[in-house]
Formats: C-alpha cells, structure tokens, sequence
C-alpha cells in the first residue's frame, strides 16, 4: 500500500494542532508558576541576554508590551536590566538564577508534553529535532536548551 503524502495545507493543520496542543501544556505550566503565558516565553527566549528591541522582534509584540513584562519579571527577580557592553545606550535583558530555574521548572511541568515525547523512541526523537531545526531554525540552526 502506498505512503499517503500530506499536502501543505495538512501539514499546517498538524502543526496548528501540535502547537496547539503544546500551548496549552506550557500555558498551564506557566500558570502554576504564577507567570502569563507571554511572561514565561519571554524568559524562555532569553538563554542569551537580548535588547529589549530583540525581544520585542523575536516575541513579535510592540516594544511597549515588552517594557510591561520585563518589568513584572523584574519584580520577581526573575529578570534584570544590563547596559550592553557594546552600546550603553541599549539595555540588554538577562536572565537571573532564579528566572532559570523558574525556565527550567515549567518546562518540567509540561507533563502532557514529556509523555508525547517519551513515547518517541531515540531514532524518532532524533528525526524530530532534525525536522524541527530544518522547518523551523532555518540558517540558525537549531538552539541547544539543554
């Protein structure tokens, strides 16, 4: 029996739903640890310290929202404010130890999320990060969060 090639159009679908699916996971990790969705992805995105004008293009929000959600996360020590080394007149966001842990502390409650990924078997985990990298990560390749 011939292997049925999804269109474009389906795969969308899929990925709306994975996405979907993710989302909600994270949301709700996000919630237990008192954070909003938009909080927790921006300290998701900041492994590396970032402008506030990067995180503004990365979380595709206006800069104005950006400055409000650093400054909550701020608040809780989760976040601080660095002048950057290369121009003084730009902040760079940075990522705290208590906002890594916090990171690394919803992603460990994702439960729906590590049982989709746990019943991958090694070979099909490392067909999706190539995937995902490929789709998703374009020139920049894939970032390492581990």
């Amino acid at each position: 029996m011939a292997e049925t090639i999804p269109t474009k159009a389906q795969l969308m679908e899929r990925l709306a739903d994975s996405f979907s699916g993710y989302y909600g996971d994270f949301t709700l990790a996000a919630a237990d640890a008192g954070l909003s969705a938009s909080q927790a992805k921006t300290l998701g995105v900041l492994r590396a310290p970032a402008s506030m004008r990067a995180l503004a293009t990365t979380l595709a929000c206006d800069a104005s929202n950006i400055t409000g959600i650093v400054d909550r996360l701020e608040k809780r020590d989760l976040v601080r404010r660095e002048v950057s080394p290369n121009d003084r007149r730009v902040k760079n966001v940075v990522l705290t130890p208590a906002g890594e842990e916090t990171v690394d502390a919803i992603r460990a409650r994702m439960h729906t999320t590590h049982a989709a990924l746990d019943a991958l078997d090694d070979a099909d985990r490392a067909a999706l990060y190539d995937l995902l990298g490929r789709v998703f990560c374009g020139a920049r390749g894939p970032r390492d969060t581990t």
